[in-house]
């Protein structure tokens, strides 16, 4: 089985990231950013015990932390984050961030060490002996960034523990599923958003768009979703990352080619026809919610074989994809937990 080709340097991980996205790097380099600014959140006016470091808002980063907000119950705790996320957290209320951490935290949960923020968060950690928990918000692919040295990872599956330890005696991991997924697995239809059911395209084939992943080259990823669309009458659903000069022009050339572009921004849950995807974890959300869902690719690498089988991916033209199976414990509930036990 292949691993992670960067199992425990960061920088090295950051420099090879760098070379497979040369585009973003120049374009950071040429305009280079303040430094951010930082915000935090309490749920209390004691003193904080816990710290959550919350980097991006996307559906995958509110499931992995800040759905397990809603269940820390008493627990004091802070909530740092780089944009404004005050929506999410309507019965918080907004504090000057501090520099460094309280010293009354005594456990600290975020997404890993290769952003800043949860960079800053960790070395702290660290540095005061606090245990660093990281929450798992996708699937994992060989270019994951390597786990940071001495965290305890919150896993969707024991696999992915494996997997993206890569056997290192200085991380841990424990199981506690996908919230993601079990939102998607357990969303009630009866109270749920209005689906599309009666918009065309929804119904057709959706694809997945990825053209902002750097594990496989652009041009390949151009090439197998013209193909996939062209040849199943799909429409090609942009990753909200396509969004850039280059993506533009490729969607714009799909549309030409008489492929339907989907900018409408429905949420994935909501669509109610079948999905194909390269390696999007929405293959996965769409299998939960009942959907068929496949993978596809042409002459895929060999990572790209054994991530399918490891998360039960099937390609099109086979049998859909089954849904995942899901905990006995709301992952946003058990995350919670081991935050508040941390915590005490």
């Amino acid at each position: 089985m292949t691993g992670l080709h960067v199992p425990a340097d960061l920088e090295a991980w950051q420099r090879w990231r760098a070379r497979r996205t040369p585009l973003r790097t120049v374009k950071r380099r040429l305009r280079p950013s303040a430094a951010p600014h930082r915000m935090a959140w309490t749920n209390s006016p004691d003193p904080p015990r816990a710290a959550v470091g919350v980097a991006a808002t996307t559906a995958s980063g509110r499931a992995a932390l800040v759905a397990p907000l809603g269940h820390l119950g008493a627990t004091p705790t802070l909530v740092y984050a780089e944009q404004e996320i005050g929506h999410l957290l309507p019965s918080w209320v907004p504090v000057p961030a501090p520099a460094r951490l309280p010293r009354s935290v005594q456990v600290v949960l975020a997404d890993g060490h290769y952003l800043g923020l949860g960079h800053d968060l960790w070395a702290e950690a660290r540095e005061r002996g606090l245990p660093y928990l990281m929450a798992q918000h996708g699937l994992i692919t060989p270019l994951a960034p390597p786990l940071a040295p001495g965290g305890r990872l919150l896993a969707w599956t024991a696999e992915d523990g494996r997997f993206w330890g890569c056997t290192r005696g200085d991380v841990s991991y424990e199981v506690v599923g996908s919230q993601l997924l079990w939102t998607a697995g357990t969303r009630d239809e009866t109270v749920a958003g209005e689906p599309f059911a009666s918009d065309g395209p929804a119904q057709s084939l959706t694809y997945l768009g990825q053209g902002h992943a750097a594990e496989i080259s652009r041009a390949r990823l151009v090439q197998a979703a013209w193909s996939t669309c062209r040849e199943h009458g799909a429409v090609y659903r942009p990753h909200p990352s396509e969004s850039d000069s280059a993506s533009r022009a490729v969607l714009a050339g799909y549309a030409r080619a008489g492929i339907t572009v989907d900018t409408r921004g429905v949420p994935l849950v909501d669509l109610t026809g079948p999905i194909v995807s390269v390696f999007s974890t929405g293959v996965l959300e769409a299998a939960a919610r009942g959907r068929d869902a496949w993978v596809d690719f042409p002459r895929p690498p060999a990572w790209l074989g054994e991530f399918w089988e490891r998360y039960g991916m099937h390609r099109l033209g086979s049998s859909p994809t089954p849904a995942p199976a899901l905990p006995p414990q709301e992952p946003a509930r058990r995350i919670a937990e081991i935050v508040t036990e941390a915590a005490s």
